[in-house]
């Protein structure tokens, strides 16, 4: 993944309903979610999830399949661990990361 890829990514999940939707389509997995499901599930107008899922597809965080009439998102499992992998690539200098909830003294 390059670093415009990264940036795309990035800004597409900086907006509230945009996260909401991507960790909705995460949960359901392969099965994926019609948008019709979305609404019911997040309480988003048509409209407002329309142009989040397009703002979604165009990161490529987000696949659509037409199933007769329906459209099916699924989150794209694949892109997501790029984007993961490139967040944690070289993280801690190859060396143990810290456990930080045992070095909390709250």
């Amino acid at each position: 993944m390059d670093e415009a890829d990264v940036v795309n990514a990035l800004a597409a999940l900086a907006q509230p309903l945009r996260l909401q939707v991507f960790r909705a389509l995460v949960v359901a997995g392969g099965t994926g979610l019609t948008p019709g499901a979305l609404v019911e599930c997040l309480g988003a107008s048509a409209t407002t999830l329309s142009f989040h899922l397009k703002e979604l597809t165009h990161a490529r965080l987000v696949t659509q399949e037409r199933l007769g009439r329906y459209l099916v998102y699924r989150a794209s499992f694949e892109q997501m661990n790029a984007l993961l992998g490139y967040l944690t690539a070289n993280c801690c200098k190859g060396q143990e990361c810290l456990d930080l909830a045992a070095s909390c003294k709250c």
